[in-house]
């Protein structure tokens, strides 16, 4: 290159400098909203390949067939950041033009928590997926927020370490937190928010923040993880995690168990869980659910038993894993169960498993054109599980509608799902009926409907909160 293109390069360079800075470094915000010039001014400052404005696109960021809120509201554009500068950026960008900003990770969240009920732009984190440092003899790792947790969990398995939250098998690491999962494991391991060490996180101006150090413990200032754990990107976007990690079990196993009757199922499970034995996790599937994965072909090379079905996992030593089998098998049997299943090897522990994580994909595949799915979340204290089962099994029952239930039942929480013609008011009204009815139910119950898919709608959780907003 000549020096006279070298020196007109530079001129260009300082030039594009000068506007992104002018762009970025706002004096006072704006009034009114402008999206269309946010959206020009992150394409300049990220490129070209950054921002879409794709209708298939913007509407795959918007809502999930799983997802029932704010179904008709759509962001304005999709913006990929590589960096938390690229996040910075579009945040001082947006709160200068008064543009709302969406995190987006998978979008795989039963609640629609990536909505945009105000529209705005959405920020996909997914592109921000690299493991940066794994610390094995301290136990931790750090990561970018768009890396898939069971993708983390493989690359680093040869450490002997793994990342025990296991929610959806599309989940990223950015959303778990955000809504702080639990998944399966929870029984034993507890949620998302037991394993932050520390996040970088930008705030809505543009800042950027770290919320502690590295060591694990701490008692200088304030609790931050906890404040941006489950806060839905509402506080701040988080673009960088140190992560605790947990030793792999020696031994692991899996065990099922069928019964004839659903409440038999949810009582005996929590019988379980009150006896002291070590469980991994308990989940239940309602026979409902077991028909599903039959009409799907099966999960693990075979078709289930088509009966209210608790899946059981078992960890650590080989001696306690079998003691532990033992003693469930013999709980199990004072509930009269119909079967019980456990796995002698990896693979018959991995096809036991698959048909638990397989439900959701399993009950999509079966829904109808033109249905809309609604799922439920909520948890009760132990002592009231089967109840709140019961009932709303019963009340559902009644709708001649699809539902069936789904219970992470080792910590007193269950899902209910209802597929319902959006377009039929008759359908949609006596959905809605239910789902109230089981809000007023669970909270009768000292219960609570924020649980394992971070906060619902607000008009729910000012009930559950005795709170009035205008």
């Amino acid at each position: 290159m000549s020096k006279t293109h070298s020196a007109a390069a530079f001129q260009d360079g300082s030039r594009r400098a000068a506007l992104v800075r002018s762009l970025i470094i706002a004096s006072e915000p704006e009034t009114l909203i402008h999206p269309s010039q946010a959206v020009e001014e992150i394409r300049l400052v990220l490129g070209e390949d950054a921002v879409s404005v794709d209708k298939y696109d913007v509407e795959e960021h918007s809502s999930s067939d799983w997802s029932t809120s704010n179904t008709n509201v759509r962001p304005v554009a999709v913006v990929r950041p590589q960096s938390t500068e690229d996040v910075s950026a579009i945040a001082r960008i947006c709160t200068r033009r008064r543009v709302p900003m969406i995190p987006y990770g998978a979008g795989s969240s039963l609640e629609g928590n990536f909505s945009s009920p105000f529209s705005g732009i959405c920020i996909d984190l997914s592109g921000m997926d690299k493991i940066i440092a794994l610390h094995r003899e301290d136990l931790d790792v750090v990561v970018q927020p768009g890396i898939n947790w069971m993708t983390l969990n493989d690359d680093i398995k040869d450490s002997g370490l793994f990342l025990p939250p296991d929610p959806s098998p599309t989940a990223l690491v950015g959303g778990m937190i955000s809504t702080n999962c639990s998944g399966t494991n929870a029984t034993r391991y507890g949620t998302m928010r037991d394993y932050v060490v520390n996040l970088t996180v930008v705030l809505a101006d543009g800042s950027v923040i770290k919320t502690r150090r590295r060591p694990r413990k701490t008692s200088a200032g304030y609790n931050l993880n906890g404040l941006f754990a489950g806060a839905e990107g509402t506080l701040g976007i988080i673009t960088e995690v140190t992560l605790k990690l947990a030793i792999l079990p020696r031994t692991q196993s899996v065990a099922t168990v069928t019964f004839e009757n659903l409440k038999q199922a949810a009582s005996a499970a929590c019988v379980m869980v009150r006896s002291g034995v070590p469980l991994g996790a308990v989940e239940l599937m309602d026979e409902v659910q077991m028909q599903i994965i039959n009409k799907n072909g099966g999960a693990g090379g075979r078709l289930w038993k088509e009966l209210p079905t608790l899946f059981i996992k078992f960890a650590g030593t080989e001696a306690t894993v079998k003691d532990n089998i033992k003693s469930v098998r013999e709980m199990a049997k004072s509930f009269d169960c119909d079967s019980f299943e456990f796995a002698t090897g990896p693979k018959q522990m991995d096809a036991l498993w698959s048909a638990r994580k397989q439900v959701l994909w399993a009950s999509l595949a079966v829904k109808p054109e033109g249905t809309r799915v609604w799922s439920t979340d909520v948890a009760v204290p132990l002592s009231r599980l089967a109840d709140l089962i019961e009932i709303c099994r019963d009340r559902a029952s009644k709708l001649g509608l699809f539902t069936s239930i789904l219970g992470h039942v080792g910590d007193g929480n269950f899902h209910q799902m209802f597929m319902y013609n959006p377009d039929i008011p008759e359908q949609a009204n006596a959905v809605e009926d239910c789902v109230n009815l089981m809000v007023d139910d669970a909270l009768a119950m000292d219960g609570t409907v924020t649980v394992s898919a971070a906060i619902p709608e607000r008009r729910v959780l000012q009930r559950q909160e005795n709170t009035v907003s205008d």
